[in-house]
């Protein structure tokens, strides 16, 4: 049986979009994966994030693009590379990470709620 979160469970959870400002190929990575850098505007500023988004973005796709991403967890060691955010996607039909994005520009740093 799945856990119920609480709508507090929720609240603690901070999810902004932000908007990708730079990407690098990540070699290092186990999995392809590229290294962003995301715009989260002053509040937050910009943050790096690792992303396995190869097999279904060309680097050239992603950069100017708007996505969500969790904000307020602890930054994740991947290899030789500090994650400081977890850039959120789902799974396509084949496994592949789909970018939660906007479908409407919006100002970087707003809030999911």
């Amino acid at each position: 049986m799945q856990q119920m979160a609480t709508f507090d469970d929720f609240l603690k959870v901070d999810i902004r979009v932000g908007t990708v400002v730079d990407v690098e190929d990540f070699p290092e990575a186990r999995k392809p994966a590229y290294v962003l850098v995301i715009d989260f505007g002053t509040a937050i500023g910009r943050k790096r994030s690792s992303a396995q988004l190869t097999r279904r973005y060309r680097k050239e796709e992603i950069i100017g693009k708007q996505v969500m991403a969790v904000v307020n967890m602890p930054s994740k060691q991947i290899g030789p590379f500090r994650s400081e955010v977890l850039t959120l996607g789902v799974a396509d039909g084949d496994g592949n990470a789909v970018l939660i994005a906007p479908t409407h520009a919006v100002p970087n740093g707003g809030r999911l709620y």
